[in-house]
């Protein structure tokens, strides 16, 4: 487990309080009932009732017993969960309060110790311009709490970026996906945290939505999709390396940009919705809470 600096002590014990306090308060028992495991255990044979499956009659216990007799299961509760964070430095940005990066930071720990109080396995996937920390799922709440700890540390012992490391560090969104696979072997509850802003991960995402129960969530801000005014600026392509000067005093540069912003966005949302997924949308200064046990209360109303 990483070292946590002690200035950085207090701050973790805070995030991990505040998140008990959450979990236990509001998310919990609702996570319980809106994701439960994959299987089912055999139980018991008793007597048919009217109103039961006939596919469930065992038919060589009602031969035996010369009346009809059914199997019993129980619902498998054990999951493994499992949290993919893309920490790359579009996320060091936010004009409401916090930045993405911190909202990402309070989901993730949210998810942690509801998973672990729920009885199941967490495990972690982070990831910038490549995949940096990886953690095994494993249950109980010291695990959680390093779950939290590497997130932090991570940060913490990361150097300072340059203006030209902002511009020149792509996502490694697809690396995190790929890894996802070879962590978690079993179908898992694999929640994905990230803006989505990277290039080149669609097709490995739709190969995690058929292995995992996949819930992407989306971070955004509202400014997101505004290029500011701040005259001539240069800009560097991610890919090519190419500088380009761009006058963001154009107010057709400004409008091109926002509206390549929201083409992203529309791709992004049809492809969820072609792979029915469940997708959870965190922004900046609002609450955490709210989206995650919405999507709690429709799973929980979809399995009755």
């Amino acid at each position: 487990m990483s070292v946590v600096p002690s200035e950085l002590f207090h701050a973790l014990r805070a995030l991990e309080l505040r998140t008990l306090r959450l979990a236990n308060e509001v998310l919990v028992g609702q996570y319980a009932s809106g994701f439960r495991g994959q299987g089912l255990a055999f139980r018991e044979v008793r007597p048919y009732a009217q109103g039961d499956d006939v596919r469930a009659i065992d038919w060589n216990v009602s031969a035996r017993m010369n009346e009809p007799f059914v199997k019993v299961f129980d619902e498998e509760r054990e999951m493994t969960v499992l949290l993919g964070l893309d920490r790359s430095r579009s996320l060091v940005f936010g004009t409401r309060g916090n930045l993405k990066s911190d909202l990402q930071l309070e989901a993730a720990a949210l998810l942690a110790v509801s998973s672990v109080r729920g009885g199941d396995r967490v495990g972690l996937v982070l990831g910038r311009e490549r995949v940096e920390t990886i953690v095994r799922p494993r249950r109980g709440q010291k695990h959680a709490l390093r779950v939290i700890t590497d997130i932090v540390a991570g940060d913490a012992q990361r150097p300072t970026p340059t203006p030209r490391d902002a511009l020149a560090a792509a996502t490694d969104l697809r690396g995190i996906l790929e890894t996802s696979i070879r962590v978690a072997r079993r179908r898992s509850l694999f929640f994905l945290l990230s803006d989505f802003l990277a290039e080149g991960w669609e097709n490995t995402f739709q190969l995690v939505a058929a292995k995992h129960d996949l819930v992407p969530v989306v971070l955004t801000d509202r400014r997101d999709g505004e290029l500011p005014d701040i005259g001539l600026a240069t800009f560097e392509d991610l890919e090519s390396g190419a500088h380009v000067v761009v006058d963001t005093g154009d107010v057709a540069v400004r409008a091109a940009y926002a509206n390549a912003h929201k083409h992203l966005a529309e791709k992004r949302k049809k492809l969820f919705a072609k792979l029915r997924l469940d997708a959870v949308t965190l922004e900046t200064g609002t609450p955490v809470v709210a989206p995650f046990r919405e999507l709690f209360r429709m799973r929980t109303r979809r399995r009755r």
